[in-house]
């Protein structure tokens, strides 16, 4: 059977961190392969770049990694982008895959308030990030509850603490700093193309 990952993000922009947590758990679960989906219309952030950049700089961050590719499913729907819809379809059209939906601790932590959290677990294992400044044993408590509720299958991936976000990156930007050791080449030049963050 085929393992799929799943990297859902606003990608706002694109950065090495991502990157990195796509090459940890390709080698920590054995991944076939990576799926990066930029989100559409979200319920959760507002001000957001428009998808057609954010789907570009995505494309042009993976496209030299045969073991990753960039679906535009979640920015094709004209609505509010759920991630239990994402992951349901991504059953129908991957029958003979294994999906893993890779998170953050934050996100790991919180998804019981998400939208049908348990369409979510029934649809995808986890793959959740162990972060520095969140405790195992919280995080193994709560994949105990998640597992006891929903029948969830949940897996930890270890790696050094990623400390790069988008919201610093944006902000580095506007002040005139470089970026250029947080973004591949190609992301970093598109922005400038582009104008985009200033």
């Amino acid at each position: 059977m085929r393992k799929i990952g799943i990297l859902g993000g606003t990608f706002d922009p694109i950065h090495l961190g991502h990157l990195e947590l796509a090459f940890i758990a390709l080698k920590e679960l054995s991944l076939d392969e990576v799926i990066f989906i930029p989100s559409g219309i979200s319920y959760m952030k507002s001000n957001v770049t428009d998808s057609s950049h954010r789907y570009a700089m995505t494309e042009l961050a993976v496209k030299d990694y045969p073991s990753f590719s960039v679906s535009d499913m979640e920015i094709k729907r004209n609505h509010n982008s759920y991630s239990y819809e994402t992951l349901e379809e991504l059953n129908r059209m991957y029958e003979d895959a294994e999906i893993f939906f890779i998170v953050g601790a934050d996100s790991f932590l919180n998804l019981d308030k998400w939208k049908f959290p348990g369409r979510i677990l029934r649809a995808a294992s986890l793959a959740v990030l162990v972060r520095d400044n969140v405790s195992e044993d919280v995080l193994s408590a709560k994949a105990e509850d998640y597992k006891r509720i929903f029948n969830a299958k949940v897996f930890f991936l270890h790696a050094p603490q990623i400390d790069i976000s988008s919201t610093n990156i944006k902000k580095m930007i506007k002040n005139g700093e470089s970026v250029v050791d947080l973004l591949a080449p190609s992301v970093y030049s598109y922005i400038k193309e582009h104008k985009l963050y200033c």
